[in-house]
């Protein structure tokens, strides 16, 4: 499992977390599409901007190892803003591609991007 050295490991002051520490032992989390309500709780509508805002910062455009981030946090994004590069895709493979969907990202969260 790849680790992303310089990714913030969870949102600053909080405990929700972005990256994990090590493989599960026990299989991989497979990453699955979450649907985000609009009666989400703003906390939980900040932590998906500061992840998305992680993710344009150390990637950027480009395609990247899904790696030791959290299953839990990318599935929020996960075929919207955040999309498979491989097919087929294994959800379940810590070394799957994946890519942001800017377009989308930007609309999804105009305050994650510094332009």
């Amino acid at each position: 499992m790849l680790k992303h050295r310089g990714f913030p490991g969870r949102m600053p002051g909080s405990d929700y977390q972005f990256v994990i520490r090590r493989a599960n032992p026990r299989g991989i989390t497979p990453l699955t599409r979450r649907e985000r309500r609009s009666d989400r709780k703003a906390a939980d509508r900040r932590v998906d901007t500061a992840f998305m805002r992680a993710l344009w910062e150390a990637f950027g455009d480009q395609p990247f190892e899904r790696g030791n981030l959290d299953a839990g946090r990318l599935s929020w994004l996960f075929g919207r803003e955040v999309v498979a590069v491989d097919d087929p895709f294994d959800p379940a493979d810590y070394e799957a591609m994946l890519v942001i969907n800017e377009a989308l990202a930007r609309a999804s969260f105009p305050d994650a991007f510094g332009d």
